[in-house]
């Protein structure tokens, strides 16, 4: 259903019961909620699961100059409220770990847990406009076909970068480099120490977008962190490796169930 959040209609997605704790998705850049629809239909089975279209992706309508870092945290609490969800662990792919380590910072009352793939935790400014940005302006749609392509270095896969280029592609280039520039600057290193909650860390071998030394970077700034390496995997093993991710996270969430009922 779509929620309303201020000038923003959110895209939501819920299932399993409602009774049970709940996990709540984000989505990297401009990844929709459908980043994460293998792993949960798995976990929906025990778990209750609520993944949303974040600002500037998939189906979620929200002016381009109300994507920011701030506004991004803002929504997970939006959507927490939404559906009378008190305490959460927050999943989060890629950027959206910058949302999920916010969340955690801002209100960590109500995050009982963290479970992150191939996470950013921080991009450094640059003087000059990025090339990325640049290109993402002047050549839209083989921009997205190359960062896909290198998100999925898998074997076997041409399937799944055809559904992920479809799913970044709903975004406008003009949401895309808000979306990038929303992360850029961004640097959550000196508060990673602040953030107890239990971590689950997931990271591909194979990711050429987040370096795997900046996850086990991460993994040794973050109190009560746990690094599962996936042998082979790229960027998005949510996608090409989701039910590695759902055993994992059935496994963590059992071991903190108890605390965020």
């Amino acid at each position: 259903m779509f929620i309303s959040v201020g000038d923003a209609k959110i895209y939501t997605t819920p299932f399993g019961p409602i009774d049970q704790p709940a996990v709540l998705g984000v989505g990297g850049w401009t990844g929709s909620w459908e980043l994460w629809a293998e792993p949960f239909s798995i976990l929906s089975q025990r778990w209750r699961t609520i993944a949303y279209d974040h600002r500037g992706a998939g189906v979620t309508q929200a002016p381009v100059e109300s994507i920011t870092h701030d506004r991004l945290i803002d929504d997970v609490f939006a959507v927490m409220d939404a559906y009378q969800v008190e305490r959460c662990v927050l999943a989060a792919e890629s950027a959206g770990a910058l949302t999920a380590l916010g969340a955690a910072l801002r209100h960590p009352e109500r995050i009982a847990g963290l479970v992150l793939v191939d996470a950013m935790f921080y991009r450094a400014p640059s003087p000059e406009e990025s090339p990325f940005v640049v290109s993402l302006r002047t050549h839209y749609a083989e921009t997205l076909r190359r960062f896909v392509a290198a998100c999925v270095p898998e074997p076997d896969s041409e399937h799944l970068k055809a559904w992920g280029f479809k799913i970044l592609s709903r975004a406008s280039p003009a949401e895309a480099i808000a979306l990038f520039n929303a992360a850029t600057g961004v640097d959550l290193r000196g508060d990673l120490a602040r953030i107890t909650q239990p971590a689950l860390i997931f990271h591909g071998e194979r990711d050429g977008i987040v370096p795997l030394e900046q996850a086990r970077a991460l993994a040794a700034a973050l109190p009560n962190a746990t690094l599962t390496v996936i042998p082979g995997a790229g960027h998005v093993p949510t996608v090409t490796r989701p039910e590695e991710i759902a055993e994992g996270m059935n496994r963590f969430l059992g071991v903190i169930h108890p605390f965020f009922c």
